[in-house]
């Protein structure tokens, strides 16, 4: 009852998030875009190019939508609706949207096209520029709490968020998911203006509605897993804990997408410097100031 519960609350913040994503794009607001969208992908012919991979090219869009579900297990809507409270929880978010990069790898191989390879590649560019700043602001999020669980970390934010507690922490990472769901202006995998899609180039029908739902999927995952790694998950007072952990996901969803619009496309090579350069000394003082904050004040 509660995967079921939870899986439908995830298609409704998918839907959310494709209208939202529309309304900023073309700044009309309409409630039935992704649904003539969608019915507009399923009706049109699937092209297969002429020597793909074809193992890679299929599993691809399925590979990507399925990290961002099995992300999603593990991420608690209020106490008592999870799919799975792992002990390993917080790592384990880690460790399947590491899954992302071998879907947009996939991607960019199987369909054996030049914009795709060059989508896929940049990519695996920007993983590794981010990916230390995915994983190092977790391991301070995990010393606060002293846990894995992500229940444990949500319940270790009663009184002050993380967002207060950890500021420096909660900006690497939200930069970080942003880049892991190719948002402006870490887009370049896709980069319709150079790429014509990029790693999407290649796919149609439903092939290709199957990959944007993925990444529909995917920022939906990463905004709730924001907010419960730094906003307190469904802590709030006066509404239903249900209530503020669908508020604080909306905020955090809109937030990524706007963000993003508002700065310079930035290249994968420029990305990669600042990150190391910057965002990976950044992320160890921040393992440092929590440290010293967990000692001081247990």
């Amino acid at each position: 009852m509660t995967t079921t519960i939870i899986l439908l609350l995830l298609v409704f913040g998918v839907y959310l998030v494709a209208v939202l994503e529309a309304w900023i794009s073309s700044g009309r607001f309409r409630l039935t875009t992704p649904i003539l969208s969608g019915i507009a992908l399923l009706g049109r012919e699937s092209i297969v190019p002429r020597k793909p991979d074809r193992i890679f090219f299929e599993v691809a869009p399925v590979l990507l939508l399925l990290s961002a579900v099995l992300a999603a297990t593990v991420i608690p809507l209020m106490p008592g609706l999870i799919i799975t409270d792992l002990a390993t929880g917080a790592l384990f978010i880690n460790a399947a949207l590491v899954y992302v990069l071998v879907a947009m790898l996939m991607a960019g191989w199987g369909p054996d096209g030049a914009y795709a390879m060059v989508g896929g590649w940049r990519f695996l560019g920007q993983l590794i520029a981010y990916a230390m700043l995915i994983v190092m602001p977790i391991t301070a999020v995990v010393m606060r709490a002293e846990s894995l669980l992500t229940t444990q970390i949500v319940v270790s934010q009663d009184g002050l968020w993380n967002i207060f507690y950890q500021p420096l922490g909660f900006v690497l990472f939200f930069i970080a998911a942003m880049a892991l769901a190719f948002l402006p202006p870490f887009d370049l995998p896709t980069a319709t203006g150079e790429l014509a899609g990029g790693v999407e180039a290649e796919y149609s029908g439903v092939r290709l509605a199957v990959f944007r739902l993925g990444r529909l999927t995917l920022i939906i995952t990463l905004a709730s897993a924001t907010v419960v790694f730094y906003l307190g998950g469904w802590q709030g007072p006066w509404l239903p804990p249900w209530a503020w952990s669908g508020i604080k996901i909306l905020a955090v969803t809109v937030t990524m997408l706007l963000a993003g619009r508002l700065m310079p496309r930035i290249s994968e090579t420029d990305l990669l410097a600042w990150c190391w350069k910057l965002g990976i000394p950044l992320a160890l003082l921040n393992i440092f100031l929590v440290g010293i904050l967990v000692l001081v004040i247990p």
